[in-house]
């Protein structure tokens, strides 16, 4: 039995119901694909069963409008996945007549769809012979075959691409692409492989060799910059305050925040008062107080976050304020839908 065939039978037997795997839609399998970047599936199942039923069709999301979409997606983060999956229901919409393209190359032209979900959708839906390599499928095949060519170089995204292809089952694509994911996902996991009761030990090489925890080998690019956020959240007297939405190409686009004041470090109340008096924009206040001693580090893929609410207190009606209460509708980074539903009002 050979390496493909040992994967399809641990699949049939193993395999989680999930509701995108009982569809050949291509539509709802990009949408789980999508949601499911960077996500867990335990974490993107909930929001895979919202957008469903919020958008049952690519016609209706391609409708929809964009806060409606980032607010169905907070908490997720990575939020240009959002506003990529907006922008491709319209263009499946416009240019494909509501049909999404049935090739591997088809797929690949779409915004946000690279090698791995034209594979995915191309494979799942279309039965077409292609490869998938995600994460789990790296640390399958590097553990397996005891590859340790870094999976995130140029090399390494070539040879395991290769690699894929030649062990794959082309006659059973579909079960197969989904069955080496969930192996990797469930029995060949990053921590704790189950390698005692694997179908595969007994010709893994990294078992074999003591080099489980060692493969794949990644490179690491990564440069964390730290940033310091302080959020001046505004309040009147009859419980008014302002929302910003953020611009440009950074973090949270499009999204809402409490007006922002980005510093080069922690800074103390009366720094800060400073800065404050020197923004047109922001009304006179009477008090102005720390909501949180220590900063709150909310960690993303590049940058660490020390962030500060600042509750700015004034007895001027903000003009174009709005109700507190109204502030939870709109789309806002998770760190400040958190503070949100702590603060008493």
């Amino acid at each position: 039995m050979n390496f493909a065939q040992k994967i399809l039978n641990w699949y049939h037997q193993h395999q989680r119901d999930l509701p995108w795997r009982q569809t050949r839609d291509p539509y709802k399998v990009w949408l789980s694909e999508i949601i499911l970047q960077q996500t867990r599936v335990v974490q993107g199942m909930p929001y895979y069963l919202s957008f469903v039923e919020a958008f049952p069709t690519v016609h209706h999301l391609a409708n929809a409008p964009e806060e409606q979409v980032l607010k169905l997606w907070q908490g997720l983060g990575y939020y240009s996945r959002a506003r990529n999956l907006h922008a491709t229901a319209k263009i499946v919409v416009n240019n494909f007549d509501g049909q999404f393209p049935n090739t591997y190359k088809g797929l690949k032209l779409l915004k946000g769809v690279g090698d791995y979900t034209a594979s995915a959708i191309a494979s799942f839906c279309f039965d077409v012979p292609e490869p998938v390599v995600d994460g789990n499928v790296y640390r399958v095949l590097s553990r397996y075959f005891g590859v340790d060519i870094p999976i995130n170089s140029t090399k390494g995204i070539k040879y395991f691409k290769e690699l894929a292809r030649e062990v794959m089952d082309s006659e059973n694509i579909r079960d197969y692409n989904q069955g080496i994911m969930e192996f990797g996902a469930v029995q060949c996991a990053p921590k704790k492989p189950y390698c005692l009761l694997c179908p595969l030990q007994e010709s893994c090489v990294a078992l074999k060799e003591g080099k489980v925890g060692e493969l794949p080998i990644k490179l690491n690019k990564t440069k964390v910059k730290n940033r310091y956020f302080n959020y001046i959240v505004a309040l009147d007297q009859e419980k008014n305050t302002i929302l910003e939405q953020r611009t440009g190409k950074g973090i949270w686009q499009n999204l809402y925040q409490f007006p922002l004041i980005e510093s080069d470090k922690n800074l103390q109340d009366g720094e800060l008062g400073t800065l404050i008096k020197g923004k047109g924009h922001l009304p006179k206040f009477e008090s102005l107080s720390l909501y949180n001693n220590e900063p709150i580090v909310h960690k993303l893929s590049h940058q660490h976050l020390y962030t500060k609410f600042w509750i700015l207190k004034t007895s001027h009606i903000l003009e174009e304020g709005m109700p507190w209460k109204k502030i939870g509708g709109f789309p806002v980074p998770v760190l400040i839908a958190d503070f949100i539903k702590t603060l008493k009002i």
